[in-house]
């Protein structure tokens, strides 16, 4: 990678190995870049373009394919978190991390319908597993896609104990499009009491006159955040050459 390619070699042994290799030293860093992420007479702000490689937007702004890796560098999110995904991409890996089915209630679940028990609705006689309970948003996550009744039913279930439970849920939804959290007016993360009238539209109604909170679903977050990702600095083309050579320098020293 044209990122490495200045970085010095060292002797390294590998596990139970004798004989040590002859090994990149990959930890070297230089603070070349930290000295200037902040300063805006080194960057410019760029908006990933959907569908865009690394090498795509290097080419874009700098005529070359090489520079990709200043993007990481200069991006401490990107960084962390990769490169932003296309919105079918996001899509997919969304569904895939959120498979479940999550049922709500309004009822207090601290002492009931624990994780690992098995429940089965009343009206639509379908059962599954609990893996998961959000106490602060009265849901319980049912491991996979099923079926509950969409409006609302009486849920049943036996507990470790032997004794029957009951329990009423006022709607199933499936996990990726459940709440996250909620917002209130001034855009903070706030709690949301079962026993309170303020729900959403999964949370058995609509939001009702004078009501400041917001839902947040996974769904919401995950595309925030990636929408985030596409805002990044740019090191300015004019400046580029200079960085890059006191950047590999400081590497080499």
């Amino acid at each position: 990678m044209q990122y490495f390619q200045d970085f010095p070699s060292l002797l390294y042994t590998f596990g139970d190995e004798v004989d040590p290799v002859v090994f990149q030293d990959i930890s070297r860093y230089s603070d070349v870049v930290d000295q200037i992420k902040d300063n805006l007479v080194f960057y410019n702000f760029h908006t990933i373009q959907e569908g865009f490689r690394p090498d795509q937007v290097s080419i874009q702004l700098y005529g070359s394919p090489l520079y990709y890796w200043t993007f990481y560098v200069l991006n401490d999110d990107l960084r962390q978190q990769g490169w932003p995904l296309t919105r079918p991409e996001l899509d997919s890996y969304i569904k895939k991390s959120f498979p479940n089915t999550v049922l709500v209630t309004r009822e207090n679940i601290a002492t009931k319908f624990k994780v690992g028990q098995v429940v089965t609705g009343s009206t639509s006689g379908v059962s599954g597993t609990i893996v998961r309970r959000n106490l602060n948003l009265g849901q319980i996550v049912i491991k996979g896609d099923v079926s509950f009744s969409a409006n609302g039913e009486l849920l049943q279930s036996t507990n470790s104990s032997g004794e029957l439970e009951t329990l009423n849920i006022i709607s199933r939804v499936k996990e990726y499009l459940s709440a996250s959290h909620y917002l209130n007016q001034e855009g903070r993360i706030v709690g949301l009491g079962i026993d309170s009238d303020v729900t959403s539209a999964n949370f058995g109604g609509l939001l009702p006159a004078g009501a400041q909170q917001t839902e947040k679903t996974f769904e919401d977050v995950y595309f925030a955040n990636n929408e985030n990702l596409r805002q990044i600095k740019v090191i300015k083309p004019s400046v580029l050459g200079s960085v890059i050579s006191s950047y590999k320098k400081a590497i080499r020293e």
